[in-house]
């Protein structure tokens, strides 16, 4: 069912509408229909037989899906699915968001669930959020009264909370044009279609051999995905060779807030958290593993 009668007078919302156009999607939203997407996280979390409320389908909406190049670097749509960005040609700083595509569930899960519903779900183990948070992202956010955008870091504040506001929509994520090549580590109980324990991502631009710029950020480990500035300051300078011995749990574990819950204690999570750093700066540097 499509939105246009619904968007005047007293009428009440359908149970489900599928808008053509983001200003027929933002006028919904105005009224408190709930956004969708791919659902996969949706529907798992529902405790009732049926969603209840009228539901707002963004998958119609034109221009909130794809992956482009703009004067501001790259744009990639809400309503991209993983499947997507996981076959982009992209440059190398985006290898580990295209990695960690390929951890976003199964391949009918990647089919079908979208990079905007990963960050508006934010859970603490989003496989989206640690490569986005190492490219510096920034959504684009839209509702009737205007557009904004904040950085990434900023948007996604607790677990399955974010900064959107009533009758927001998450309409893209933006990316400034990134150096270096990146990189994604996820740590489960089993090798595939499992919630992390810990993941990280990390970021290395090499020049004259050494490290000009390092970003890194762990996922699963505390309420929110980190970057880890003070070890992103330690690795900038160093000559690659050394990158990998200089990464240190006094440079990791501080910005974490390591968890315990049914999946590990939080004293393993800082430690695996500091493993998985140190096997990404020697996987980007060419060291030893």
């Amino acid at each position: 069912m499509y939105a246009n009668e619904y968007l005047t007078g007293e009428a009440e919302l359908a149970e489900y509408v599928r808008p053509r156009s983001l200003e027929e999607a933002l006028a919904i939203a105005g009224r408190g229909a709930k956004p969708l997407a791919g659902c996969t996280d949706l529907f798992p979390a529902t405790d009732r037989p049926a969603l209840g409320g009228a539901l707002l389908d963004l998958t119609g909406v034109e221009g909130l899906s794809g992956i482009t190049r703009t004067d501001r670097g790259w744009r990639i749509g809400a309503v991209t699915r993983w499947a997507e960005v996981a076959g982009a040609a992209l440059p190398p700083a985006f290898d580990g968001l295209r990695a960690a595509a390929r951890e976003v569930g199964a391949i009918q899960i990647q089919n079908a669930g979208t990079v905007g519903g990963n960050l508006c779900n934010a859970s603490p183990a989003a496989d989206g959020v640690p490569p986005l948070l190492t490219l510096d992202a920034r959504v684009e956010l839209a509702s009737a009264a205007g557009r904004r955008e904040m950085a990434l870091a900023e948007f996604v504040t607790g677990p399955r909370r974010t900064a959107l506001a009533e009758g927001e929509i998450l309409t893209a994520v933006i990316v400034p044009e990134p150096a270096g090549r990146g990189a994604f580590l996820k740590l489960g109980a089993r090798s595939s279609l499992v919630i992390s324990i810990v993941m990280a991502a990390g970021r290395i631009d090499v020049a004259g051999g050494r490290v000009a710029e390092a970003a890194f950020s762990v996922g699963a480990c505390s309420p929110v995905a980190v970057r880890l500035p003070a070890l992103e300051a330690a690795l900038a300078g160093l000559p690659v060779a050394e990158a990998a011995d200089r990464v240190e749990a006094g440079l990791v574990v501080p910005a974490l807030s390591a968890l315990s819950d049914l999946r590990a204690e939080a004293g393993y999570r800082a430690e695996a958290s500091v493993v998985l750093i140190r096997r990404l700066v020697a996987g980007l540097t060419g060291g030893a593993a």
